[in-house]
């Protein structure tokens, strides 16, 4: 049966499940709040278990255009700069999961996915549309947008951390301030010594902080997240300035690549928000109508699976939609699918809050614990087929 899908959200879990339910003959609406389909932000990582998803989709050539493919992972000590684990990717990811390890500019991401949905007969895409009302009935949705009534078969909220439809379906939530604040900025690579930032993505670890950079943009930018405890700012936005002179200050004594990589920051495109946790939802369907990605779990970045795991959704979520003709039973499938899996990355992401910042004896077990781990929790992480996960 072709159903008609309605979707709150246009960032990439909305835009993604618009191209997989469109893929599978349904009929897609996608309403966007802001003036414009576009993404605020910088980098993000698309590990297999998510690009599996956006090769599937026809996406490959797309994302060959504008990605950088990282060598390796490693983590760092903060001050000496030695090596305390790698994982090799390249190559080797592909070879071990079938698909690549990409970094790409959110931007990018969104143009890409964009440019697909509007090659599609059967996607309608409606920016400046804020949702005001969301009524759930036997027979589907009504969204209320501008004023006007939208009918469709199934309501998708995939309209992110502060998701109207969440609060429409279950009410307004309070999210706890993690401690934790983060800074990000973009470097062009042309300012960087030749050398300094390799071709991989790095971790620096250390006492109540921790560093991450990575290419993005084919090289041509290094996306940098700098991840502090601290009290007294808790704004949680994407697009709140810092000053540059307090990043500078939070990493004094830092290794050299780190204090080189804030130094090349522009000061005026230093970025500062407040990390919130949430806890993992013991439901996100009602009837006709349920959430995707942070919308439903929203995680914090310490494992670089957000994204993905708003795309494994997508795929999960459509697959589920095509095979089933009563859409609650559909979604109630969905929902038990994902549950587990997305809950077990919002659980890892808070632990390794706490793994990244340990010092003194603490920090000494842990760098002796990573010589001898398995990588068997990056196995299950990145070998993970939300195909295979429906059919089964």
């Amino acid at each position: 049966m072709s159903h008609h899908v309605l979707i709150a959200g246009g960032g990439i879990g909305g835009l993604t499940a618009a191209l997989c339910c469109a893929a599978r003959d349904m009929q897609v609406d996608v309403f966007e709040q802001a003036a414009a389909f576009g993404e605020v932000g910088a980098g993000l990582q698309l590990s297999p278990n998510c690009s599996r998803v956006l090769h599937a989709l026809g996406l490959q050539d797309a994302l060959a255009a504008h990605a950088f493919l990282p060598q390796s992972i490693e983590m760092r000590a903060w001050r000496d700069g030695r090596v305390l684990q790698a994982t090799p990717l390249g190559a080797e990811a592909t070879r071990r999961y079938g698909f690549p390890y990409y970094h790409i500019h959110r931007a990018d991401l969104i143009g890409v996915l964009l440019a697909a949905c509007r090659r599609r007969g059967n996607i309608s895409l409606h920016a400046d549309s804020p949702v005001e009302r969301v009524v759930a009935h036997q027979q589907g949705v009504t969204l209320r947008v501008k004023g006007r009534d939208w009918q469709g078969d199934v309501l998708v909220g995939a309209d992110g951390i502060r998701s109207v439809v969440r609060e429409h379906l279950f009410g307004a939530e309070a999210p706890v301030f993690t401690g934790n604040v983060a800074w990000r900025g973009l470097v062009p690579a042309s300012r960087l010594p030749a050398g300094l930032v390799r071709p991989v993505a790095t971790a620096w670890w250390g006492p109540r902080k921790h560093f991450v950079h990575y290419f993005v943009r084919r090289g041509e930018l290094v996306n940098c997240v700098c991840v502090v405890e601290k009290q007294g700012w808790e704004v949680e936005s994407w697009s709140a300035r810092g000053e540059h002179a307090e990043l500078k200050a939070d990493f004094r004594g830092w290794h050299r690549t780190v204090r080189e990589l804030i130094a090349n920051m522009d000061p005026d495109a230093c970025f500062k928000w407040a990390l919130y946790d949430r806890p993992p939802m013991p439901r996100w369907s009602e009837g006709h109508a349920t959430l995707l990605g942070d919308a439903c779990h929203p995680t914090l970045p310490f494992m670089a699976q957000g994204a993905a795991m708003a795309i494994e959704d997508a795929a999960v979520l459509a697959a589920c939609l095509a095979r089933a003709t009563a859409i609650p039973a559909a979604l109630e499938r969905y929902e038990a699918l994902r549950r587990e899996r997305t809950a077990g990355v919002q659980t890892g992401s808070r632990r390794n809050a706490t793994v990244f910042h340990l010092s003194g004896p603490a920090a000494w077990v842990r760098n002796r614990a990573l010589k001898l781990a398995s990588g068997s929790a990056m196995e299950r992480l990145y070998a993970y087929d939300p195909l295979a996960a429906v059919a089964g």
